[in-house]
């Protein structure tokens, strides 16, 4: 895939001003759609009232090089070739971090999650991170006259926070606190307890007679733990994951009780298809929005035994067909409802791929030539351009014409850009970094937004043809995942159209360019701390 560049960089010196308008002033070339022609455009033959439906499809650490429509070749992925080939393939888009908590954050609330010192990797008892007092992207289109569901992973926390949540109680806030209607959740990840669903506010199969119990703190008596029970796990570990274990499998943090309500790695996809099916089915009368957030191919990968040898890989390889299954399903409902026309479809990643985190499920012995990062340097926790560059396509028959884009576009604007495809205004204190990009999602646009940021333990940003590491002293390696994580004490600026690999710092030759990006994102950080956010 050819990255997108252009030549050089727009002058610097914009002036301060509020967030929203310096954001909107710094999108040069963004063009943004008039709401009159999005109700034209998205209503089309069902009428003035009815705009479409959305399904946003979040896969879990799936990278740049994953999916076969962006050329990966160990692993048949036909369901999402199909979509691409419907639909548009974005090479430039974006999560805005590279782990999944702050993407999910970003995403749901269009706001960079680096002005929230709590939006970071969440244990399993974590409190919700997200203000219910603040406009999200649920919310504003449960206003529009939406339905709204999730099905999936959250990993956004859930009620008041450690020691102040009962799993045997109503659980509150979490999803129908922040303008979902519906949910059915995977609380935080399938590697953390409490390995339970959560069905709107309450665990869903739980018996009362047989109470959870969850602890981040101290191991609980009398279990057995992924140490002192290691030769009877199903899948071991290499690093961590040796805490409670729960379908023989070791887990992060302990738990007690809820025997019932436990799920099954093995039948997770199937079920949240199951669900996702059920609120298509529910909700096909009027529009609806979908937050469809897998599993997988997040640790531990367990795929379902239909997929097991479905690639030379082992279980991240199995895993991806299982996810591309999950994609076949749905796009299988919206067929046989009648309904794909009327509906826009996104498919993307919260953040790069990891092989080896956490198990030893032969991910590093069996990769073979798969390249998970594609052409891109780096992965998840990284500051190079696979921890946040992602796969992202988008389909709407009859509306966004098939091919390739390069245009630019991060995750943080899909606020913004359904708003305007929903046809709601968006008011001053929504979504105060998301931009209207629906020129660009629905291809009309060729070459999106000005500049995105990356955020991993430092920021970045992509403008034009370069990108800016700002330096920090991290670590350069992750040691556990064979990662390099883009830290360094020295400025770094990488020609992405000439390298984009990363291999060659230009920094040194490059110094006004430098000058120029860490002015910019200086003042993208003070038009966040001049409004009073964190």
């Amino acid at each position: 895939m050819k990255i997108r560049a252009e030549d050089g960089l727009a002058p610097g010196g914009v002036p301060l001003m509020g967030r929203r308008e310096f954001l909107r002033a710094a999108a040069v070339g963004a063009a943004l759609s008039p709401i009159a022609w999005v109700f034209q455009t998205a209503c089309g033959r069902q009428g003035r009232d009815r705009p479409p439906n959305v399904v946003l499809i979040y896969a879990d650490d799936i990278g740049y090089g994953d999916l076969g429509c962006y050329g990966a070749a160990a692993v048949r992925t036909p369901n999402t070739d199909r979509l691409a080939s419907e639909g548009l393939l974005f090479t430039n888009a974006y999560a805005t971090s590279a782990t999944c908590t702050p993407s999910r954050y970003s995403l749901l609330t269009g706001e960079y999650a680096f002005r929230d010192p709590a939006a970071r990797i969440l244990p399993g008892d974590a409190g919700l991170i997200i203000d219910p007092a603040r406009p999200t992207l649920p919310g504003m289109l449960r206003k529009a006259g939406y339905a709204t569901g999730v099905v999936g992973k959250w990993h956004l926390g859930l009620g008041e926070g450690p020691g102040r949540l009962d799993w045997n109680g109503e659980i509150r806030p979490g999803p129908l606190e922040i303008g979902f209607d519906e949910a059915f959740l995977l609380p935080a990840t399938g590697d953390r307890v409490p390995c339970v669903y959560v069905e709107n506010r309450r665990v869903a199969n739980l018996d009362p007679d047989d109470p959870i119990v969850v602890s981040y703190k101290d191991p609980l008596p009398g279990l057995p733990n992924g140490v002192t029970h290691r030769d009877s796990l199903k899948m071991d570990w290499s690093h961590g994951h040796n805490q409670a274990v729960i379908n023989g499998i070791g887990r992060i943090g302990y738990m007690s009780g809820g025997a019932s309500a436990l799920w099954k790695d093995e039948e997770m996809a199937d079920e949240f298809v199951r669900r996702a099916v059920a609120f298509m089915e529910k909700h096909r009368s009027r529009p609806f929005f979908l937050y469809f957030a897998t599993h997988d191919i997040h640790v531990p990968r367990v795929p379902h035994p239909r997929f097991e040898g479905a690639t030379d890989m082992g279980p991240r390889g199995d895993a991806i067909v299982q996810f591309d299954w999950c994609v076949g399903e749905l796009l299988a409902t919206l067929d046989r409802l009648g309904i794909a026309d009327n509906t826009l479809l996104v498919l993307t990643s919260d953040n790069g791929p990891v092989v080896d985190d956490g198990y030893k499920d032969q991910a590093v012995e069996r990769l073979g030539d798969h390249r998970p990062w594609g052409p891109l340097r780096g992965g998840k926790y990284s500051a190079f351009e696979a921890g946040t560059r992602e796969p992202f396509i988008v389909r709407w028959p009859g509306r966004i014409e098939s091919g390739v884009s390069g245009a630019l576009f991060s995750q943080v604007d899909l606020f913004a850009s359904l708003a305007a495809i929903a046809g709601r205004p968006m008011a001053e204190d929504e979504a105060p970094d998301s931009l209207d990009m629906s020129e660009a999602l629905l291809g009309r646009d060729k070459t999106g937004r000005d500049h995105v940021i990356e955020q991993a333990r430092t920021l970045s940003i992509v403008k034009g043809r370069y990108k800016y590491i700002r330096p920090n002293d991290g670590p350069r390696m992750n040691t556990l995942t064979d990662i390099e994580l883009g830290n360094d004490p020295q400025a770094q600026l990488y020609d992405l159209e000439a390298d984009p690999g990363e291999k060659v710092n230009v920094a040194a030759a490059r110094p006004g360019v430098v000058a120029e990006l860490e002015g910019l994102l200086g003042r993208i950080e003070s038009a966040g701390r001049s409004r009073g956010r964190r």
